[in-house]
């Protein structure tokens, strides 16, 4: 109960000493694989802000204050079985409390796959997130960042996207670190959310399809050490999804942290109330400390 209420007080207290911005990922009529169509953002504010049919992705900065600034940073992209995103569930509130413990935190605001919308849909999220690391690297120096300590992190299908860039990364776009939250990791028919996979690369997709996107047989040494967060019950996503994911991490010799609650279900975000679980993220900011 106690660590409850210092979350939820650190939470609150932010705003008095952080920073928050929005921008822009690309410039005004250069978005990647992007159809000029009359569809617009939407956004439902109900128990969860949810936003859907993204067409202008976004990055929303929130930056601690520089005195007590640890140096890292985390690109957060929240969740929605890749058909919209729990912007403030798996989102904002997340960062403010990174932001609380002196880490800068980007809530990424990616573009949904969405054939209406975009060439090639599948391609879409992955190049957000990949501009997203590029740009926070780029202003680091302006952002008190330790360019070299800048991680991914995601919530369902956004911890699907989390692992791709994780997997699917170039030179200039690795996280330094990667943390996946009951994530969708494979596209297996077996145990993938289903919703999910239909939403990304189609009802009837090809072998090619299905394994490129199964991130657990993506992962190679280069691949960046990794904490892992399921609950058993999760009727959702099945934590087969992150055991095969930690089995792939240390196969490959990639340091990882797993842990696995026997309840908790699916979407829990902080887990405010709910037990023990309640206590995650106070282990992946232990965790955190020690990455070298």
């Amino acid at each position: 109960m106690k660590y409850f209420f210092t979350l939820l007080l650190s939470i609150s207290t932010l705003n008095s000493f952080s920073q928050t911005m929005k921008i822009n990922l690309w410039p005004e009529g250069s978005i990647p694989k992007s159809i000029q169509t009359n569809i617009q953002e939407q956004v439902e504010s109900t128990d969860i802000v949810r936003i859907s049919k993204v067409q202008v992705p976004q990055l929303e900065v929130y930056i601690p204050n520089k005195k007590g600034a640890t140096g890292q940073a985390v690109i957060i992209c929240p969740g929605g079985g890749y058909a919209r995103l729990a912007y403030d569930w798996e989102g904002t509130d997340i960062a403010k409390l990174f932001n609380a413990h002196g880490i800068a935190a980007f809530v990424l605001k990616y573009r949904l796959p969405d054939s209406l919308s975009s060439s090639t849909p599948d391609q879409v999220p992955l190049l957000d997130a990949k501009q997203a690391i590029q740009i926070v690297r780029t202003r680091a120096a302006e952002w008190n960042i330790n360019p070299d300590k800048i991680g991914i992190m995601g919530f369902s299908a956004g911890g699907h996207l989390a692992a791709t860039l994780s997997t699917h990364f170039d030179k200039s776009t690795r996280p330094d670190f990667s943390i996946l939250i009951y994530p969708v990791i494979s596209m297996d028919k077996n145990i993938a959310h289903m919703g999910s996979r239909n939403n990304l690369i189609g009802t009837h997709p090809t072998e090619e399809m299905i394994k490129l996107y199964s991130n657990e047989l993506q992962i190679t040494t280069q691949t960046p050490p990794t904490f892992l967060l399921h609950a058993t019950d999760d009727n959702a996503v099945p934590v087969e999804n992150s055991l095969n994911y930690y089995l792939g991490l240390k196969k490959n010799g990639v340091p990882a942290e797993m842990h696995i609650f026997p309840s908790g279900g699916h979407g829990f975000a902080l887990a405010l109330g709910k037990g023990a679980l309640e206590k995650w993220p106070e282990l992946l900011l232990n965790w955190m400390k020690e990455l070298k």
